[in-house]
C-alpha cells in the first residue's frame, strides 16, 4: 500500500507508515489540484497540512484512497462532504499544537505592549533609543479572546498567570476558565480590551469575519493579533488603523493568500509598518508540536486502514471496533437511511456466515457497520453488499 506525505510533515509519521508496510512518498511542498489528481489515483493514504486544497474534483478519481490526515487543527483546506460521499474519512490533530500556538500568541502579546520590534529595527539600523514611550506591562492589561475553544481557553489561563485580566466572546455557551469574563457581544469585547486576539475556525460563515467596523469598535491604542484563519481578517483596513495610529501593533500568523512553499516571495499590505509582527503560519510549528502531530495523525490513519478505527475521523461516524481474532472483518460505509444494518444482516444470514462481532455508527449522511465473521465466504456475499443502493464504500480486511 502507498501513502503521500506533503508539505513537510514531521519525519516520524513517514517512519510510522513504513514501519507498517507502505510505501511512503515524501513531498517538501504543497501540491496543486493538478498534481493531486495523479498523485491520489494510486494511493491509499495521504497527509498534508494547511497549504493543500483537498477537492472534489482531486477525490474523484482517487479510487483506492482510503484516508485524508491533516497533519494541522483545522480541515477546511479538504471538501468534507466529497471524501464521506466516497468512504474516505478525515483525521485532524485537533490538541496537539495548541500549546505552541498559544506560547507565539503571548510572546507576540508582550513583544508589542513592549514595542520590542520598534526598538529591535531602531539597534539594528544603528540607532539608540533608550526611551519608554508607548512601552507597559502586560500586567493589569485586558486580553480579549474571540473563540474560546482549544487553544482560547488555555491562552485564558497563562494570560492570567501573567497577571493580565481576561474576557471572551464566543457564538457558543463556553465554560469561563479562572476568573475569565464572558461578553454577551464581541462589541463588549472590542470596546474595553487592549489586547484583542482571535482564535476563531475556519468555516465558511468567518470569511470577512473581522474588518474596518470591528477595528472602529476597539479601543484607541490597543493591539491586535490573528493566528487562526487567514480570511477572516480585512488587511487593508487594519493597514489603515494602524497607519492612521488608532491601532497600536498587530501580529498575525495567517494570510488569506500563502505562498506554496518555502522561500517563496510573500506580499502583504502590512509589511514594513512599525510594530507589526508578521509570521509565515509558524503558529503550530515547534518541533514538539509538529513531533506529536506527525505521530498522532499517522496513527489515526494507521488504525483506521488496519481496522476501521473512526475515532476522531471530522467526517465519520465515531466507531472504535474491539480487537477481533475473526478470520474476515467487513466495513460497510453507506448512506445513513434506516434498515441498512437489517439488510445487512440478512444478506450475511442466507449466505450463511455467522457474525461474531458488529460495531455501528452513524453520524449526519453517513452510516458505518463493521463486522467481523469467522468463516471464510464467496465473492457472492461481496457483490450483493457492493450492490446495495445505499453502499459507498465496501472493504474487507483478512487477518493473518
Amino acid at each position: 500500500m502507498r501513502a503521500v506525505l506533503l508539505e513537510a510533515i514531521h519525519p516520524i509519521a513517514a517512519q510510522l507508515l513504513t514501519d507498517a508496510g507502505f510505501e511512503v512518498e515524501v513531498w517538501d511542498r504543497a501540491a496543486s489540484e493538478d498534481e493531486l489528481v495523479k498523485l491520489l489515483a494510486d494511493t491509499e493514504l495521504v497527509g498534508i497540512r494547511s497549504g493543500t486544497q483537498i477537492t472534489e474534483r482531486a477525490l474523484a478519481e482517487a479510487e483506492n484512497l482510503l484516508a485524508i490526515g491533516a497533519f494541522c487543527i483545522g480541515t477546511n483546506q479538504i471538501d468534507l462532504d466529497a471524501a464521506a460521499s466516497r468512504g474516505v474519512a478525515v483525521f485532524n490533530a485537533p490538541f496537539s499544537n495548541t500549546r505552541s500556538v498559544v506560547e507565539l500568541a503571548l510572546s507576540e502579546i508582550i513583544a508589542l505592549t513592549r514595542r520590542l520590534t520598534v526598538k529591535n529595527d531602531l539597534m539594528h539600523s544603528g540607532t539608540w533609543d533608550k526611551s519608554a514611550s508607548g512601552s507597559h506591562e502586560v500586567r493589569g492589561r485586558r486580553l480579549g479572546i474571540v473563540g474560546y475553544g482549544n487553544i482560547g481557553t488555555q491562552l485564558s489561563v497563562l494570560a492570567e498567570n501573567l497577571g493580565m485580566t481576561v474576557a471572551f466572546y464566543d457564538s457558543a455557551d463556553k465554560l469561563a476558565l479562572g476568573n475569565a469574563q464572558r461578553c454577551s457581544t464581541l462589541d463588549e469585547l472590542l470596546a474595553t480590551s487592549d489586547v484583542v486576539t482571535l482564535h476563531v475556525d475556519g468555516r465558511p460563515g468567518n470569511r470577512g469575519f473581522f474588518g474596518d467596523k470591528e477595528f472602529a469598535l476597539m479601543k484607541p491604542g490597543a493591539m491586535f493579533l490573528n493566528l487562526s484563519r487567514g480570511f477572516v481578517v480585512d488587511q487593508e483596513a487594519l493597514r489603515d488603523h494602524l497607519l492612521s495610529g488608532h491601532l497600536a501593533g498587530a501580529a498575525l500568523d495567517v494570510f488569506s493568500s500563502e505562498p506554496a512553499g518555502r522561500g517563496d516571495p510573500f506580499e502583504s499590505p502590512l509589511r514594513g509598518i512599525p510594530n507589526v509582527i508578521l509570521t509565515p503560519h509558524v503558529g503550530g510549528s515547534t518541533e514538539e508540536a509538529q513531533a506529536d502531530i506527525g505521530q498522532f495523525v499517522a496513527r489515526k490513519l494507521l488504525a483506521f486502514a488496519g481496522g476501521g478505527n473512526t475515532s476522531l475521523a471530522v467526517n465519520m461516524p465515531p466507531v472504535h471496533p474491539t480487537a477481533s481474532e475473526a478470520a474476515h472483518r467487513l466495513i460497510h460505509i453507506h448512506r445513513n437511511t434506516p434498515g441498512v444494518l437489517a439488510t445487512i444482516n440478512r444478506l450475511m444470514a442466507e449466505e450463511g456466515l455467522n457474525i461474531e462481532a458488529q460495531h455501528l455508527g452513524t453520524r449526519g449522511e453517513v452510516g458505518f457497520v463493521v463486522t467481523d465473521v469467522a468463516a471464510n465466504f464467496s465473492d457472492a456475499i461481496l457483490e450483493r453488499l457492493r450492490a446495495l443502493p445505499e453502499t459507498l464504500r465496501l472493504r474487507v480486511l483478512t487477518s493473518e
